[in-house]
């Protein structure tokens, strides 16, 4: 019994030290433990969002909710009691995030702020995303509904995602589309990618333009050797031209 109640302590300390390291690998503006664990809103709202969660799973919903409601008002970061957080989640400045009441993050996950984990339905059941482990979620992202984001993972900065994606896949966009090409080599932690992220759309436009050139130049090329080996091809384009301009049309 002595050894059970020593445990729980233990563990929420291990929880503490393990916050508190993860920030200061992922914000190199951070000094210290101390300046971490006084002056940095995402971490706060960690910490009360652990006890709002402790106190929803023992059906104490109106106390969990006012504790959650308390955090919001300090930290800025809205986070449903309901809500399963891994292990040493950061979320950077934090103003303005928004985790849903059935959303779960896992390990080391990274969100910056602006972020919402938001749901897509009224019915009681499942409706907010799902985050694997190492997913780093960019500045005024969305994420909606109940959908997989696979591990590792990433989201780019003010993308709007409501489909599933594939572990290690990088999606940018409005809606967000996956990055295509060769994947990255994967980036030890800390991951702080978030902005300079290829966008999927501006690369199939210049793929396009590329494209247009090379058919014109090919053109071109064309329309050259007809004009010296098809001498009456050239009389044709003369007939057209002139029943254009009296009106015959075509």
């Amino acid at each position: 019994m002595f050894g059970q109640l020593t445990a729980v302590p233990a563990r929420l300390l291990r929880d503490l030290c393990e916050d508190v390291a993860s920030v200061r690998q992922r914000d190199p503006a951070a000094r210290g433990a101390a300046e971490v664990v006084l002056c940095y809103p995402g971490l706060h709202a960690v910490w009360l969002h652990r006890l709002a969660h402790r106190l929803y799973r023992a059906r104490l919903f109106l106390p969990a909710r006012l504790l959650s409601h308390v955090g919001r008002f300090l930290t800025g970061v809205e986070i449903h009691p309901g809500a399963r957080i891994g292990r040493r989640l950061v979320i950077d400045h934090g103003m303005g995030v928004v985790i849903g009441e059935t959303a779960e993050i896992g390990d080391d996950v990274l969100l910056y702020q602006g972020v919402t984990l938001g749901g897509t339905s009224l019915e009681r059941k499942k409706r907010h995303p799902t985050l694997g482990d190492r997913v780093v979620v960019g500045a005024g992202a969305a994420i909606l509904g109940p959908i997989q984001v696979g591990a590792g993972a990433r989201v780019g900065a003010g993308s709007i995602v409501t489909h599933p994606v594939a572990p290690a896949v990088t999606v940018v966009g409005v809606p967000a589309h996956p990055v295509r090409g060769r994947p990255r080599a994967p980036i030890a932690m800390p991951n702080l990618e978030h902005a300079d992220l290829p966008d999927p759309l501006v690369e199939a436009l210049r793929a396009l333009v590329d494209r247009i050139h090379e058919l014109e130049e090919e053109l071109r090329a064309v329309r050259g050797r007809a004009h010296t080996h098809a001498p009456a091809d050239h009389r044709v384009e003369e007939v057209v031209a002139a029943l254009v301009r009296d009106g015959g049309g075509i």
